[in-house]
């Protein structure tokens, strides 16, 4: 998920994330493969990847609310390939209505591609640990508020812990784009804490609390900090739900609502 119209925003980088849909992540490689290891509904992601040659999609829709004002839709939709134990390949492709404005319309926002490959394993402090590289491109369109206009660069930093039945990922990232900052700012930080916990049976929860530093230029923006709250379920292994709410706690971020699905699809 992202704040203003997900893809106006950063590509997003940098701190904590409370959120992993019900008991600990573990290992792709040493549990089932054909289990989901979800990535949404938070910003934030966790530093565990699909099986080798298996396949994961992420789908889901938000709506950012501005009181009377027409609410903007995104529509995420990202596919994981593990590509062997530890690295994971993901291809996003958006979908993106902004809120009404001069020139605006729908249609694909920018699309990306990002590797993720954990280095360490049950590591003091830092858990599991996975960085993860991104590259946007600028399928969107500027003009019609679904795109930036900029190609990005991204690194993510991932660290994964378990605490007893409760799951703690930590995220921070820094984001470099073309341009002159007249579109997007060319610097952009995040950081994400989020954490997930079971409630009763395939019932979990996922909370998370997650910023976005000051931007600068013709398109900076004022820091966000905002809280992710709602319950996930997994009906099945390979199949998980989410619904919940984003809250701004500072900053310009609008309340928003989500829902969504992440689906094992097995083998390649």
């Amino acid at each position: 998920m992202r704040r203003r119209s997900r893809c106006a925003r950063p590509f997003d980088v940098m701190l904590a994330l409370l959120a992993v849909a019900g008991t600990a992540r573990a290992d792709s490689a040493t549990t089932d493969p054909h289990a989901v290891q979800p990535e949404r509904p938070t910003i934030a992601t966790h530093a565990h990847t699909v099986a080798p040659g298996w396949v994961e999609i992420e789908c889901g829709m938000e709506c950012d609310l501005h009181g009377d004002d027409p609410a903007g839709l995104v529509a995420p939709l990202q596919t994981k390939i593990g590509l062997r134990s530890h690295v994971q390949l993901s291809l996003n492709t958006p979908w993106q209505r902004p809120e009404e404005g001069p020139g605006s319309g729908s249609g694909l926002s920018d699309v990306s591609a990002a590797v993720k490959w954990r280095l360490l394993d049950e590591v003091p402090v830092l858990g599991d640990f996975a960085i993860q590289p991104a590259w946007k491109l600028p399928s969107g369109s500027a003009a019609r508020g679904t795109g930036t206009g900029t190609m990005d660069g991204t690194l993510l930093l991932i660290s994964s812990n378990v605490i007893g039945p409760v799951s703690l990922d930590i995220n921070g990232g820094y984001t470099r784009r073309s341009g002159d900052g007249e579109n997007a700012p060319r610097d952009a930080t995040l950081w994400t804490v989020s954490s997930g916990f079971p409630l009763r049976g395939p019932l979990s929860a996922a909370l998370e609390v997650y910023g976005l530093p000051g931007t600068s230029g013709p398109r900076g923006e004022r820091p966000i900090v905002a809280l992710l709250v709602g319950p996930t379920l997994t009906p099945r292994s390979w199949l998980e739900l989410d619904v919940g709410t984003i809250v701004p706690l500072t900053g310009p971020q609008p309340h928003a609502l989500y829902c969504g699905f992440v689906w094992n699809l097995g083998r390649l």
